[in-house]
């Protein structure tokens, strides 16, 4: 193989090799698959049906399950496929709509989870300044500079990494088409432009990263100064659920990316995978749910409406 447009198609890691272990697979995907989609699609229809939840908060989080299930939907039904099937294989133009769209979907949501740190800070630091300056506009305007973010993202490492010539095969080490898989079969020094636009990324991410750090110490320190016990408790379990969904998102992504190498295995970086590509989309809908109790009486009173 000299080049890319000599491969035809890639081959996947495969969860197991036993007819039986493969049937599991598709199964515990299944579930998770509708979990996700489940959780999810209930926090879009009930804050799109529920007028009292059009609020900033309720539409970022509206935006953050379309993510979620944009992000679990891309990886998930082809391992599922190959799994039934007992295949590994998938084109190459499918392999680069897998790559494109998950990049795009987690990129877009990492940038959505900033935001919507920056909304709590404005909720809790300077209230009498909320609906100035999140107004409906500035809301979609926000929405949008991550959507579009996500999207120049994912082209920008898209392209770049499918132009790359291929020397090293077509067996991908992981369940799904990952960049960093792809780099292993280029040619030597040939990925070094990628690895530029890589480090790029990191420092982006970084950037918000202590972005949503400096947010969070401001509005601890805004809570702490609240007289009552029952504002503070407010605040706090407004903020809660937000800071348990960036840190199941980072904690998982961080751990793939970071772990030491002398630890790697392709059954562990399958497992870390799998904990940072499909676990939070099912999860984060838990966690919104739990401590919202607006969220759970328009979900009550929308089932109630429907008979259920």
């Amino acid at each position: 193989m000299t080049n890319g447009s000599s491969t035809t198609q890639f081959l996947l890691l495969a969860f197991a090799d036993r007819r039986e272990l493969q049937l599991l697979h598709f199964w515990l995907f299944l579930g998770i698959c509708l979990a996700a989609l489940l959780g999810n699609g209930l926090i879009i229809t009930t804050i799109a049906c529920d007028h009292h939840l059009h609020t900033p908060m309720y539409f970022f989080l509206l935006n953050l399950s379309i993510l979620d299930l944009g992000a679990i939907s891309t990886t998930v039904p082809k391992s599922m496929d190959n799994s039934l099937w007992n295949t590994t294989a998938i084109s190459y133009p499918g392999c680069a709509a897998q790559l494109f769209l998950f990049v795009f979907f987690i990129s877009a949501e990492y940038c959505l989870l900033t935001i919507m740190a920056y909304d709590r800070y404005v909720a809790i630091c300077k209230p009498l300044h909320y609906e100035t300056l999140l107004g409906s506009r500035a809301c979609v305007h926000m929405a949008a500079a991550a959507w579009g973010t996500g999207f120049l993202h994912a082209l920008l490492h898209t392209a770049n990494t499918f132009s790359l010539p291929l020397c090293q095969g077509n067996v991908l080490d992981q369940f799904f088409c990952e960049i960093p898989q792809i780099l292993k079969l280029s040619c030597s020094h040939s990925y070094l432009r990628e690895v530029g636009l890589l480090v790029l990324s990191v420092c982006l991410a970084f950037g918000c990263f202590v972005f949503i750090v400096v947010s969070y110490v401001q509005i601890f320190r805004a809570v702490l100064r609240i007289p009552s016990e029952q504002g503070r408790h407010k605040a706090f379990s407004t903020c809660l659920p937000h800071l348990l969904v960036v840190f199941l998102f980072l904690s998982t992504g961080m751990f793939a990316d970071l772990k030491p190498p002398s630890i790697s295995s392709p059954s562990l970086d399958l497992v870390v995978s799998v904990l940072y590509s499909v676990v939070p989309p099912a999860v984060n809908p838990l966690i919104y749910s739990m401590r919202n109790q607006e969220l759970k009486n328009a979900l009550r009173k929308m089932c109630e409406s429907l008979g259920l």
